[in-house]
């Protein structure tokens, strides 16, 4: 589990041959460093959150089960609407710490108000949000939805003086964005509200490495230098 029984995961599928079509969207908002570190917020959250001792113990283990049923049957309906439920109540546990913290900027709001609009316009969930202890946007959609979903963000956070190097990762084509979803996302935009996109798509995840060149630390247990 992993801090705050925050995300559900289902370690034993390997995504990439599993769900090759899955892809992650980074939504970078601040790089600034947090006013409350991860560390010391899940401690005070322990301490003092009766929320997070009822989502422990009564939530989690459910959603396990739940997410683990949706990748498997690679149902990205059930698959999305968890993770975003899963990442509201997270940031519920964080208010209702005391004191009580609060990991999301205006930008983060905004952009949770933008996936759901952009869902509802197309009367099914094609794209999902959470957030970890932090306002950047980690956003998962399938691969034909890609394109149009940045162009819908570049509509509503238009890119500043680098919007050339707005999008990193996976090459993405350009997408018209049509006037009935510029409509629906409603959406006064904020320019350079997002400072980047990194589009990538889901790892193999954690992989024992066996010959020793393959490691990126050296046997002092310091990163090697660059060749």
């Amino acid at each position: 589990m992993r801090k705050r029984t925050r995300h559900p995961s289902a370690s034993a599928i390997r995504f990439t041959s599993h769900w090759p079509e899955l892809r992650v969207l980074i939504l970078v908002v601040s790089a600034e460093k947090k006013l409350t570190g991860s560390t010391v917020g899940m401690q005070t959250s322990v301490e003092t959150s009766p929320l997070l001792k009822f989502r422990a113990e009564a939530v989690v283990p459910a959603r396990m089960a739940e997410m683990i049923r949706h990748i498997k049957e690679r149902n990205f309906q059930g698959f999305g609407q968890l993770t975003m439920k899963d990442s509201n109540q997270f940031h519920a546990t964080c208010l209702d710490t005391f004191p009580p913290i609060s990991y999301l900027s205006d930008i983060s709001r905004r952009v949770i108000h933008l996936v759901h609009r952009f869902n509802a316009h197309h009367g099914q969930t094609k794209v999902a949000y959470t957030f970890d202890a932090g306002p950047n946007a980690v956003i998962f959609t399938l691969d034909d939805t890609v394109a149009e979903f940045v162009a819908a963000v570049r509509h509503s956070f238009p890119p500043g003086s680098n919007g050339d190097k707005f999008l990193k990762g996976l090459p993405v084509r350009p997408a018209p964005l049509s006037e009935e979803l510029k409509a629906a996302l409603g959406v006064e935009p904020t320019p350079s509200g997002i400072r980047y996109i990194i589009v990538t798509q889901v790892g193999p995840g954690p992989q024992i490495l066996d010959h020793p060149h393959a490691h990126l630390l050296g046997p002092d247990g310091l990163p090697k230098p660059m060749p």
